[in-house]
């Protein structure tokens, strides 16, 4: 694929220029709080173009809800944080509806699900019912309270993060809702030099996470300018198949009790659209597709309990079957 690149015939049926420009203003202005974590504000932002949802798993103090809050900025759009706990209800989310004693009559008062970026803390701390409130506006990007449906305004974009080490008072994600959510993205620890550039910061008081220091870069309007040119993005037939071969052999992989559904194929397309844009490129490669793929399915399978005892993770297991699929030339 990279010799088609080099070909001097070659030239791109999208202008690009735009959307990489905007991002690349969107990295710096985060940059000016944000220190390190830059695969985590690409792929979000890759998120976004691909009209999905990110889970975001990592020990706290790793800037998971600062980076939430510091894409709302960038794109000039409303920002809410749902901290979810064992007694929040459905309706703590989604809003209820008030008996207005002038008007002697019902009024929806609508909960923090109505924003355009949305941060839910700790997902895995309320309880199912409350969990599955959240099904619809994912998917469908719609309430129905007492039988109304509210639609939501875009860009509408849900970032959950939950904590993999504090497993006590928590509740397992089901994988129906697992598979709302485009990406599943670990957030590690930033390397030493990073934590220097962050100990340095905060001890000359650079940084006191001054969130008025960054500004809006991207409208609304612009991101759904910005879909519109991913949608548009040419993926050849054997970039097609290959996608689908390799969600085909998670399904009959003998680590995997649980292989990935069409809505992975579906998501893999999209996002793998969405990061070949943001390169420059109008055109999938079979490397966009194996460098998404692992992000889109390692919350989409589920592992043998021998594999679990063998200490083996999913990402192991669909780098394994990502070799072994033959790539198309």
């Amino acid at each position: 694929m990279e010799q088609m690149e080099d070909k001097p015939e070659f030239e791109s049926r999208l202008d690009l220029s735009v959307l990489q420009g905007k991002l690349g203003a969107m990295r710096a202005e985060i940059g000016k709080v944000l220190v390190g974590q830059q695969e985590m504000v690409d792929m979000l932002l890759v998120s976004i173009l691909s009209n999905g949802h990110v889970l975001l798993e990592g020990v706290p103090g790793v800037a998971k809800t600062l980076t939430a809050k510091l894409l709302a900025k960038v794109i000039k759009a409303d920002f809410s944080r749902i901290q979810f706990t064992p007694d929040l209800m459905p309706s703590d989310v989604l809003g209820t509806s008030i008996f207005n004693q002038k008007k002697t009559e019902f009024e929806f008062k609508p909960g923090p699900i109505f924003s355009n970026i949305i941060l839910i803390d700790e997902i895995n701390r309320a309880p199912a019912k409350t969990q599955a409130a959240l099904f619809e506006v994912m998917e469908e990007r719609q309430v129905t309270v007492d039988g109304e449906t509210r639609k939501m305004t875009e860009p509408y974009f849900v970032v959950a993060t939950q904590n993999p080490i504090e497993q006590e008072g928590t509740y397992r994600l089901p994988e129906a809702q697992l598979d709302r959510f485009l990406f599943k993205l670990t957030v590690g620890y930033p390397s030493i030099d990073q934590e220097m550039d962050i100990l340095i910061n905060h001890h000359e008081q650079k940084v006191a996470v001054d969130l008025e220091t960054v500004q809006p870069v991207l409208s609304p309007s612009d991101i759904a300018e910005f879909k519109k040119v991913v949608g548009e993005v040419h993926v050849e037939q054997e970039v097609l198949k290959y996608i689908a071969e390799i969600v085909a052999a998670t399904r009959k992989h003998v680590s995997l009790i649980l292989g990935a559904s069409p809505r992975a194929s579906v998501s893999i397309l999209a996002a793998s659209k969405a990061f070949a844009a943001m390169n420059g490129r109008d055109f999938v490669t079979p490397e966009d597709v194996k460098f998404i793929a692992v992000p889109v399915m390692r919350h989409r399978v589920i592992l043998t309990p021998e594999s679990e005892m063998e200490g083996i993770s999913s990402d192991e297991i669909i780098k394994e079957i990502i070799d072994k699929v033959e790539v198309p030339r």
